[in-house]
């Protein structure tokens, strides 16, 4: 009943008003496209079957928080398979593929959408920019999703918009975002893209993406008037975001390393840490294994050759090198090159830093602090999932008859001689291509409790002034050969009396491997040497969070990262346990 009611408020507010839009908020898209081509027979799509799907994401940790919702001007009842309601954000999680044939959902707004897909190369990115900024539309989001208008622009919340096509492919109509068109010509080794490459490879994903870097997704600068590839537009392309507040959004770099783009990019990497620098190869042309392509990486005075690359004509696929950074804090310039195709970058400036630079300083009995207040624990940019793959082509072989018609004279015969085909079987097969994917999980655990020599703790309970201790236990899963990959190697906690930023811990790692530990250093100040962080003698009663970034599993898609925290609950202080008075003598 709430939603029919939100419908027919949004229809009546709609018709009685002006044609100019109330803005509300800031759109963050651009778009470009070209000739759409035909489908036929069992591969059509019809131009205006298309809609958007729209997912609030929470700000300041980059989280869907809403059921993804479909939006479309047409009646889409008769969709046979589709994915279900799955955002760009859960698939860039870990989320898989997994097709569905149970009723497809999806909303009719009351104020209709523009033209989401063009073709001609004609953007229409004013009017859906304009359109997803209206106050109206952005009322009606707010309601169909079960939040509050003033929640949802108070300047917490983003608005993820990718565009959908509803077509028919093999005879089968389907619901499909960008993405998910993407994910699927994988797993059909270059099917979809062979039928429709006009629409789920060119015009879909490139009706919408960003003009500025946003959740973890880069600004896209490339071609606007030609197919992409899978890889691109899973990692660029087919998106759109609806902030309510300068979060300077477009500078936000979690330090992952790589990056797309020609010419040269940046990356930031730890000291003395395994690490997986990668690049883009794309063609216009397929490359075969009668003619491989090869990629060298140039670091530090030493060559990586990747060789015996094959891509079919219009893909790509990432290559990357698995090497160890330097054990003291330097700028390492790498550079790329191929023997085909184009690279994302054929430069990296790698900075490479230390973390061990800021411990906390010594606490004393006298440190007060009778201001203070529990800071929030911090959420970065966290990335525990990713996906990644190869290309491998097997030849399959088309025999034909070559015909080579010879005239044979025999002048004992009436005719004088006779035609014979002197020709062979050649073989004009030609190669198929096939995709690999592989992915990663990593997953990870805190412990944070009071230090074995605290005499009066209990459980995880102590008073304040005593040492706690700490064990982060992470574990990477993945498909891919342990060559693609490397373990959590980094562990940094961060402290509530510092609020979180200060001043910090690089933890230890203790077991490497699929499976990583880590605790604190020894303790300088420590009178029996013990692996702990000292808690503040003034700090109140209540919980004591520690937090943890956990970094650096590399993977060829990039880095993964984890927040984690635990607290021990403070009751009293040192001093509680301490009793000064006369010897009693017997």
């Amino acid at each position: 009943m709430k939603r029919i009611i939100a419908f027919l408020l949004c229809v009546t507010l709609a018709a009685s008003i002006s044609s100019k839009a109330f803005a509300d908020g800031d759109g963050n898209m651009d778009g470009g496209g070209g000739g759409m081509g035909g489908g036929t027979g069992s591969n059509i799509w019809h131009n205006g079957e298309e809609g958007v799907r729209v997912t609030v994401v929470r700000s300041k940790d980059n989280k869907p928080v809403s059921v993804p919702l479909d939006l479309t001007n047409k009646n889409e009842g008769n969709i046979q398979k589709h994915f279900g309601k799955v955002s760009k954000l859960h698939y860039s999680g870990g989320k898989v593929l997994t097709l569905s044939s149970s009723k497809y959902t999806y909303e009719n707004p009351g104020k209709a959408l523009p033209k989401i897909i063009s073709n001609g190369g004609n953007s229409n990115i004013k009017d859906i920019k304009s359109y997803f900024t209206d106050r109206l539309v952005i009322q009606y989001i707010a309601t169909t999703t079960g939040a509050s208008y003033d929640t949802l622009i108070n300047g917490n919340y983003k608005l993820l918009i990718e565009p959908m096509a509803y077509f028919t492919f093999m005879g089968t109509k389907y619901a499909m975002t960008a993405t998910e068109a993407a994910a699927y010509d994988q797993m059909a080794s270059g099917g979809l893209r062979s039928k429709m490459v006009s629409l789920t490879h060119q015009n879909l994903p490139l009706s919408i993406f960003l003009e500025k870097s946003d959740l973890g997704y880069p600004a896209y600068s490339g071609s606007t008037t030609r197919p992409q590839s899978d890889s691109t537009i899973i990692s660029s392309l087919g998106l759109g975001i609806v902030k309510f507040k300068d979060d300077g959004s477009d500078d936000n770099d979690n330090g992952s390393g790589g990056g797309t783009g020609s010419g040269s990019s940046s990356a930031e990497y730890r000291v003395d840490t395994d690490v997986v620098t990668s690049v883009t190869l794309s063609t216009g042309s397929a490359i075969t294994p009668d003619s491989p392509a090869s990629v060298t990486f140039h670091i530090g005075g030493g060559s990586y050759s990747v060789t015996n690359i094959v891509i079919p004509e219009g893909e790509s696929q990432l290559v990357w090198v698995k090497w160890h950074t330097p054990s003291t804090p330097q700028t390492v310039n790498i550079s790329v090159s191929s023997s085909k195709g184009s690279l994302s970058a054929n430069s990296i400036t790698a900075k490479v830093v230390s973390l061990n630079e800021n411990p906390p300083p010594n606490p004393t009995a006298k440190d007060r602090n009778n201001s203070f207040t529990i800071p929030s624990i911090p959420s970065k940019i966290q990335t525990t999932a990713s996906s990644w793959g190869i290309w491998h082509a097997t030849w399959i072989p088309n025999w034909i008859w070559n015909e080579n018609w010879v005239w044979e004279e025999h002048t004992d015969w009436q005719s004088g001689g006779e035609w014979v085909d002197h020709g062979s079987w050649v073989d004009a097969g030609d190669w198929e291509y096939s995709f690999t994917s592989y992915h990663a999980t990593l997953s990870a655990n805190m412990n944070l409790s009071p230090d074995d020599k605290d005499p009066t703790a209990n459980g995880k309970q102590m008073r304040s002034g005593y040492g706690v201790k700490i064990n982060v236990s992470s574990s990477i899963r993945s498909s891919a050969p342990s060559s693609h990959i490397a373990a959590a190697q980094t562990a940094v906690t961060y402290f509530p009396e510092f609020a979180y930023n200060a001043y910090w811990r690089l933890l230890t790692l203790t077991a490497d491997g699929d499976s990583s530990s880590f605790d604190f250093k020894t303790n300088m100040y420590s009178t029996y040497n013990r692996k702990v962080h000292f808690t503040p003698v003034w700090f109140p009663d209540g919980k004591y969070t520690a937090y943890t970034y956990l970094e650096d599993a590399w993977t060829p898609a990039g880095m993964l990262s984890m927040n984690l925290s635990d607290y021990t609950t403070i009751y009293g202080s040192v001093f509680d346990d301490w009793h000064v008075g006369p010897k009693l003598v017997d």
